[in-house]
């Protein structure tokens, strides 16, 4: 027996809506967050420049920065600024992943499962941009290094790595699966 003209119970939030949320509230955490979230990216930095010289390498992990040749001639340290971190190509991927879920609740899983793997691309990306720095620095020098790896080369990294990221992410979460 069902009541006629009763008023609807209260709302319940489905599970695509909180994780559309969770996506933004960590695209939020990221801008709020990310000097640690740079620090982590020049901790990831050292441990991988270490695998590839003898000279040395420090992280100052409070100011991230992280020092290499330390025992050469010519040591260099390299800081993560606001602009070099990979947390900002991450944010646009988050948001439309928020977007995506928000919109088509039954993709969930398939934009969730992008998004993890186009992060981590980003994520690759930037360090292989920082790794090329380095080596750059490395084999010509602070001025013509330094130069050539973060202004040309580094920039294009950034650009090339972050479209494919995009293009990967856009194809991972909208491709139609085969039906057997």
């Amino acid at each position: 027996m069902a009541v006629v003209g009763a008023l609807p119970g209260p709302r319940t939030v489905t599970w695509p809506k909180a994780l559309a949320v969770l996506l933004l509230v960590a695209a939020a955490s990221l801008i709020v967050w990310q000097r640690a979230y740079r620090t982590v990216e020049m901790m990831l930095a050292g441990g991988l420049i270490s695998l590839f010289t003898s000279d040395g390498v420090y992280v100052a992990s409070q100011r991230q920065t992280v020092y290499f040749g330390l025992g050469s001639e010519t040591p260099f340290g390299l800081r993560m600024s606001p602009e070099c971190t990979s947390a900002f190509l991450l944010l646009p991927l988050l948001l439309v992943g928020a977007v995506m879920i928000a919109l088509r609740p039954r993709i969930s899983r398939q934009v969730l499962v992008a998004l993890g793997i186009s992060m981590v691309v980003l994520v690759l990306v930037n360090q292989i941009r920082l790794l090329m720095l380095v080596g750059l620095i490395d084999w010509l020098g602070t001025d013509q290094g330094y130069y050539l790896g973060h202004t040309m080369f580094g920039s294009l990294i950034s650009v090339l790595g972050g479209a494919a990221a995009l293009v990967l992410f856009v194809w991972l979460a909208t491709r139609q699966r085969k039906v057997k």
